[in-house]
């Protein structure tokens, strides 16, 4: 079973924002406005043969990009295949939290997502906390991302220490997974995961051939219950993802767990 864990069924809206710009021309895709569709999110999960994918809702400064009665639109035409991830308003702190007691059911919608470069707001600020609790109280992770921008966005706010160490600390109970591995600071991903159980990681916006050597070290000993596949759809396919999973050199137990074993447990499907 393979379960992709960060991936878009985008709008116009989100394939129109400015920052996402370089990514389209880094991917060839440049100039392209019209969004991805749900038909083609499956087509492309059917050719790597992943078997639930799931679709994040997103909200920024400037509104929502893909909101979250859209997310739940598109969860419609494939329920056996599509869960959720939602967003929420960081500048309305109670309307998040009434949010996500209204769209999380820990079924469908199985998660909480924000990214904090969009908002250059590091997940140690304040306008966070009311999510985090809100979460913890929804039974579901907190998914956020780690590391480095692609966008032309400040990456200071994907740095674990402090930001991320101090949520941590804060909320023990809260279950927190950083996407897009969190390159360069691979050394505080490995401090993080030693330190905090809760802690747990994706390989969303990478192919599993071009991951630092010292991340998949990583997935090998410490991080071997706590990494989870992402592709970061459409800007990557799950083919070309997948294509590098060989090489990796995992034994059958931390193949299992990475494509879908933890997730299945943190997500609790």
């Amino acid at each position: 079973m393979v379960i992709d864990v960060w991936a878009q069924a985008t709008t116009p809206r989100f394939a129109a924002a400015p920052w996402l710009q370089t990514l389209l021309k880094w991917t060839g895709r440049e100039g392209e406005t019209r969004g991805t569709t749900v038909a083609e999110t499956l087509v492309a999960m059917d050719a790597a043969g992943v078997d639930i994918t799931f679709l994040s809702a997103w909200s920024s400064p400037t509104g929502d990009l893909i909101s979250n009665s859209e997310l739940q639109e598109q969860i419609d035409q494939a329920p056996d295949r599509l869960r959720g991830l939602a967003t929420v308003d960081l500048t309305d702190p109670m309307g998040a939290v009434r949010e996500i007691r209204r769209v999380v059911d820990g079924k469908r919608i199985v998660g909480v997502r924000l990214v904090p470069w969009l908002w250059d707001l590091p997940p140690n600020d304040r306008r966070y906390y009311p999510v985090y609790a809100a979460c913890i109280e929804a039974g579901v992770p907190f998914c956020t991302q780690i590391g480095h921008t692609g966008p032309l966005k400040r990456s200071e706010t994907g740095r674990m220490l402090p930001y991320l160490e101090d949520v941590m600390l804060d909320f023990p109970e809260l279950v927190a997974v950083g996407g897009h591995v969190g390159f360069p600071w691979l050394d505080e991903l490995h401090t993080m995961t030693i330190k905090f159980p809760n802690f747990h990681v994706d390989t969303s916006a990478y192919a599993l051939h071009r991951l630092p050597p010292a991340f998949v070290d990583w997935m090998k000993g410490v991080g071997a219950s706590r990494v989870m596949f992402g592709t970061n759809w459409p800007m990557l396919s799950p083919q070309r993802c997948l294509d590098g999973l060989d090489g990796l050199g995992l034994d059958a137990a931390a193949r299992d767990a990475f494509l879908s074993g933890n997730a299945k447990r943190v997500f609790k499907l």
